[in-house]
């Protein structure tokens, strides 16, 4: 045991340390791990990093040489059993049986090695803070840091991307995608995403938001312009080649009328805009459909219209519940009945709100049994005595969107 500890005090007076792990806790149900050791430079100062592995968070700490000697006697063999240390030399390892006989082997390593001092990885963004755009916007400074206060929505708006992303490699598109952002507000998702897929896929991305402020339209079409995004400036101040384009329109949901539209995305579109953001998508043929619905009002106030309550709804906390539930499974069965492949995920929203729902609609060339998806959206509406749904009836109310 103590050629071991002296193997490593020797390793970090020398600063020949690589890495050190702790494993094979003794009491085998400990919510402690493992623990993983590294040499860092912090200030000019070598370091050891300690990262605490519980079953279900890490918990990062930064000690000197003596304390490292401290914690790492305190954790062996009390705590763990098993521990690994790599040098530039050599490679230690200490096993500590069940009844505390310890077994020490120690090899010398031929090969040449390095050192990792570094304490901070950058971190793979799939949105680079550093472009105009976002101090623009308002989320970053003029030096490209991430604003403190804006940390958490940065942090969100990355996540909608993955989201996005993993949702449209799913969909097949030909060389231009044309894509509606209903409902865009201040354009952060907008700017993500069309940062993203410029960035990331190898096709020409014209990309629209649609907003119904005329203040923000022109704001948001002002930093377009100032960050020559569709110019042919240096690529380094650009998101994209100049044949991809981005542009803010003022509109409201119901009255866009796009020229080409290949994936249409409605987040926060309150009650029936949500409704007009599906209709918008399948009047154009749109090859995917987004929306993360909110304020499910019409529903509801078509159930207490109706005094039909069962065991649940008759509590008015489940009625909301039921209203929101009623009116997004109509909206799924109904794109599923427009011919588009249906899937309900949750989704975190960008406003810091509780996990909502995110609808997606896939395109698809299988045949549809409508007669049996349009018994199902009848039976659940008369079953909480539901007089119309806003999507089902507009669909209704043009014959060439029942045909799709």
């Amino acid at each position: 045991m103590e050629r071991f500890f002296e193997k490593l005090e020797n390793s970090l007076k020398e600063g020949t340390i690589i890495k050190m792990t702790l494993s094979k806790p003794v009491i085998k149900n400990n919510e402690l791990r493992n623990v993983y050791i590294k040499p860092i430079l912090l200030k000019n100062n070598k370091m050891c990093q300690f990262v605490f592995r519980y079953e279900r968070r890490d918990e990062t700490k930064n000690f000197d040489a003596a304390q490292t000697m401290g914690q790492v006697r305190s954790l062996v063999p009390e705590v763990f059993q098993n521990v690994s240390l790599f040098t530039l030399t050599e490679d230690v390892t200490l096993l500590v049986s069940k009844k505390g006989k310890p077994t020490f082997m120690c090899k010398p390593v031929k090969e040449q090695r390095a050192q990792d001092l570094s304490h901070d990885h950058e971190k793979q963004r799939l949105i680079d803070p550093s472009k105009p755009w976002w101090y623009l916007l308002g989320l970053t400074t003029r030096e490209g840091k991430v604003i403190a206060d804006m940390q958490h929505k940065f942090k969100q708006i990355c996540k909608y991307v993955e989201i996005v992303d993993g949702v449209m490699r799913q969909t097949k598109f030909d060389d231009e995608i044309h894509i509606a952002d209903m409902g865009a507000g201040k354009g952060y998702l907008t700017f993500a995403l069309y940062e993203y897929l410029t960035s990331h896929y190898d096709k020409k991305i014209v990309m629209e938001g649609v907003e119904i402020r005329h203040e923000l339209v022109q704001k948001i079409n002002d930093i377009i312009r100032d960050c020559g995004i569709d110019t042919r400036r240096d690529a380094m101040n650009r998101i994209s080649t100049a044949e991809s384009t981005i542009r803010f329109v003022q509109n409201s949901i119901a009255d866009y009328k796009p020229s080409n539209l290949d994936v249409l995305i409605a987040l926060h579109a309150c009650d029936t805009a949500t409704d007009d953001a599906i209709l918008k998508g399948i009047r154009n043929n749109a090859k995917l459909i987004i929306c993360a619905p909110c304020c499910h009002k019409q529903i509801r106030r078509e159930m207490e219209k109706s005094g039909k309550t069962d065991t649940m709804t008759r509590f008015g906390i489940f009625l909301e519940r039921q209203a929101v539930m009623i009116t997004d499974a109509v909206r799924a069965l109904v794109l599923e009945y427009c011919g588009y492949k249906t899937q309900v995920m949750e989704f975190i929203e960008i406003d810091n709100t509780p996990k909502n729902v995110l609808l997606v609609g896939r395109k698809s060339d299988k045949p549809v049994d409508k007669e049996s998806i349009a018994k199902q959206i009848k039976d659940l509406l008369d079953q909480y005595g539901i007089g119309e749904h806003y999507l089902w009836k507009h669909l209704f109310r043009e014959p060439s969107l029942r045909s799709k």
